[in-house]
């Protein structure tokens, strides 16, 4: 029997393979090369300039990487830099914005967590009111309640104290937080919540036995939210803390902007990395749980 070709010869499948340099990805490459070279350019004047003495400064060229590279400024800006008074740097506003952050993220997230859980899966009466008023409390600007809560913080004797700074954060992350966890446990499968309640479980079984080990991603998404804001907020802490009590943002505030002497840009620098460090490494650790927590259904509803 003849052997024909045509009856042998298969198609080729798949998608067609795309040219590396095509035009699309000319653009989409560059754009995204563009937008890190804007985000990383500051951040690299940041670094070189903490790392120049004044008088390399003082030549003038901000981009040029560091002659005689020496970390005094560092060391300044965390012990001996002034704000103001008092010369002791960024290690008081430190030490105060750990004791601030440790309560207002456990507190906020554990609260909110059993809210977004018992909207989810135990609807009770007027359960959608209740939402609704708590995200309508998301959408107003805080500056407009600010001086209602000084008054409120006066009369509970928790104004200009940790405890009042704690609080507030508390206060202010729970709608939001309320709402990713209420969208991560509606995503979870009905029938796991029906088969947990044949079996008996009832309302903290459910949540501390099932709910709790299958919801690390959205734990670490509130984790970065709670973080991030409390640790970068400036306004709360100024107005509610207190003196003794001043964040780390505060005292950046007070190092950048203080008059006495000669304007020392290396140990600004220096100040302004130091505060970012924190969130930077909770991101940098947990970034992919991140991601995993906002495409399981943080942004679901």
């Amino acid at each position: 029997m003849p052997h024909n070709p045509e009856t042998t010869m298969t198609e080729p499948r798949g998608p067609k393979p795309s040219k590396s340099f095509s035009r699309r990805n000319i653009i989409i490459y560059g754009l995204l090369l563009l937008a890190v070279f804007y985000y990383i350019l500051p951040l690299y004047v940041m670094i070189v300039t903490s790392l120049k003495g004044m008088p390399e400064i003082r030549l003038g060229n901000v981009f040029a990487p560091p002659v005689d590279i020496t970390f005094e400024p560092w060391v300044k800006a965390w012990g001996s830099a002034c704000t103001g008074l008092a010369c002791d740097g960024l290690q008081p506003g430190f030490i105060n914005s750990v004791k601030i952050l440790i309560p207002s993220v456990v507190i906020s997230i554990a609260i909110a967590s059993v809210n977004g859980y018992a909207l989810a899966n135990w609807r009770f009466k007027g359960s959608e009111v209740f939402f609704t008023i708590l995200l309508f409390g998301a959408f107003i600007p805080y500056q407009v309640m600010l001086y209602p809560i000084v008054i409120l913080l006066r009369e509970l004797g928790l104004f200009a104290s940790l405890g009042g700074i704690v609080l507030v954060h508390t206060i202010f992350g729970m709608p939001i937080l309320t709402l990713l966890f209420r969208n991560y446990f509606a995503s979870v499968p009905e029938e796991l919540f029906k088969a947990a309640r044949v079996d008996g479980a009832g309302f903290w079984g459910i949540f501390l036995k099932i709910m709790l080990p299958m919801s690390l991603p959205i734990f670490v998404v509130a984790l970065i939210l709670q973080t991030t804001g409390i640790w970068n907020d400036f306004l709360l802490g100024v107005i509610y803390a207190g003196t003794k009590n001043f964040p780390m943002t505060v005292q950046l505030n007070n190092i950048v902007n203080s008059t006495q002497g000669v304007k020392e840009y290396n140990v600004n620098m220096a100040a302004t990395m130091l505060t970012g460090i924190v969130p930077l490494v909770v991101y940098f650790i947990s970034g992919k749980l991140f991601v995993r927590g906002i495409a399981a259904g943080a942004v679901k509803g």
